[in-house]
């Protein structure tokens, strides 16, 4: 998807919630955004590119998320534009400032009833302190879980009871070991190498 002009607006609210598309249209209008819906990226949920001789400033925001994520997502890019145009490139990539541009911008979202009364508590917890990977804080992750499409026969890892083999998307098999701070110690069966696995980390138990 290229920039709000070039195409419908349904394109792009058919991906947000409702009551948000004219604010986010707004931000992409005023600061001439080229937003891209990519498919899913297993390192990231959304990317932000400055402009550079005479290109646009670029979003991506991966477009398998649910509504609240992908707004969520985009927000905390937006909030990188808006650092870069008003810091440039003398500041911390998610240093102060940016978590203060990031927190208003959250607020200024938070007043349109825009999100469940669940998701919308965590972000107000977020407040305090942003995390600097977007949808980074567990218990906001979880929460916004409870919005995604159920995949058949997909667990988190925290879900699996202790001892279970459960398999990878890539195919390898675990075992889930004990929880380790927000991490759980899972063995690789044929290396028998230890990984540290995230407790929303999505898996198949193993049958």
């Amino acid at each position: 998807m290229a920039s709000a002009e070039e195409h419908p607006m349904q394109a792009l609210a058919a991906f947000l919630p409702s009551n948000s598309f004219e604010k986010v249209a707004d931000y992409l209008h005023h600061y001439k955004v080229h937003l891209t819906v990519t498919r899913e990226r297993k390192s990231v949920l959304g990317d932000y590119r400055n402009a550079v001789r005479g290109k646009n400033h670029r979003i991506s925001v991966n477009g398998n998320l649910n509504k609240f994520s992908f707004l969520i997502t985009l927000l905390h890019e937006l909030a990188h534009l808006l650092t870069h145009e008003k810091y440039g490139h003398r500041v911390a990539s998610h240093g102060k400032e940016w978590k203060a541009i990031y927190g208003q911008l959250l607020s200024a979202f938070l007043q349109h009833n825009i999100f469940p009364l669940d998701i919308e508590t965590e972000l107000q917890r977020s407040l305090v302190n942003p995390a600097a990977s977007s949808c980074a804080e567990e218990h906001l992750m979880r929460v916004l879980r409870r919005y995604d499409v159920k995949k058949d026969g997909f667990l988190t890892v925290e879900e699996i009871t202790t001892g279970d083999i459960f398999t990878t998307k890539d195919g390898r098999h675990f075992k889930k070991g004990e929880r380790l701070r927000k991490r759980y110690r899972c063995t690789e069966i044929k290396t028998g190498l230890v990984y540290l696995f995230s407790a929303l980390y999505e898996v198949r138990i193993a049958g």
